[in-house]
């Protein structure tokens, strides 16, 4: 009998890491829900090289504007995820401010985005193979003790594409009746890179921040395109070197989804 009972306490303790790590399965699902700021760098609004700091004068509070986004995520590994996201952000461009003042354009942009991110987790918090947390809410006490065991941190990068639409301002629209071959809408290529950090507050929610600049394949997210100058433009300016680029700060709210026996999420 007493050999018995040594032979179960081993085996217990020795199989107990292994199920502690593989926790993470029980959950492989994740919803998100987000909302932020956007900020947008194009031909409209901003600074002539010689005259930035490496493009920081060009983030202004009067060119901030917001996003919503909602996405679905599902963890390959416990480091590598993929994640489908849905956002709606809005762009605006001014020359009120910048290197072209006397020029007086202005853009709103409306963008539907579609993307398809993976995910790299180059820290992992502890707490998700952690069988006091998953089965035990109250620990409120610890929080600020086990802060950094509870920090999730990942790089995201990606493909997908964005909807756009712009409203000028009278002179911008002035210049699309002359110039027909000025771009206001369409369907454009982008490439997601960004940051983000999530903090478990208990099994299923986790509270994060992500910062996530996207590269375009178009220069017409601002309706303007310096290459397609109208005849005898006093406002017409050196030929665009660069696409359209914009990014995003979001708060995010995720849930945690159990995972079914096979394999589908399971939100009983």
């Amino acid at each position: 009998m007493i050999k018995r009972l040594i032979l179960v306490c081993m085996v217990v303790l020795l199989a107990a890491p292994f199920v502690s790590a593989q926790l993470w399965k029980m959950k492989r699902y994740e919803a998100t829900a987000g909302l932020g700021t956007s900020q947008f760098y194009g031909d409209i609004g901003g600074f002539s090289l010689g005259k930035n700091a490496i493009g920081f004068k060009d983030i202004t509070f009067k060119q901030t504007r917001f996003n919503v986004n909602g996405s679905f995520r599902y963890y390959f590994t416990d480091n590598v995820a993929a994640r489908l996201s849905f956002s709606y952000i809005m762009l605006y461009a001014t020359d009120v401010r910048g290197s072209n003042e006397l020029r007086n354009y202005a853009a709103v942009t409306s963008l539907f985005e579609p993307l398809l991110v993976g995910e790299y987790y180059v820290v992992r918090n502890r707490e998700r193979n952690s069988f006091l947390f998953q089965t035990y809410r109250g620990r409120a006490r610890n929080r600020l003790k086990d802060f950094f065991r509870s920090l999730d941190v990942y790089a995201m990068t990606g493909v997908g594409g964005a909807g756009f639409n712009v409203h000028g301002n009278d002179k911008l629209e002035q210049r699309w009746s002359v110039n027909p071959e000025q771009q206001s809408h369409g369907f454009i290529a982008v490439i997601p890179v960004g940051l983000g950090v999530k903090l478990a507050f208990d099994p299923n929610i986790l509270l994060g921040v992500e910062l996530a600049g996207r590269y375009t394949f178009s220069d017409f997210l601002d309706g303007y395109d310096p290459d397609v100058p109208l005849p005898a433009d006093p406002d017409y300016r050196l030929r665009s070197l660069r696409n359209d680029v914009y990014h995003t700060f979001s708060v995010t709210f995720n849930y945690r989804i159990k995972t079914a026996r096979n394999g589908l999420p399971s939100f009983r």
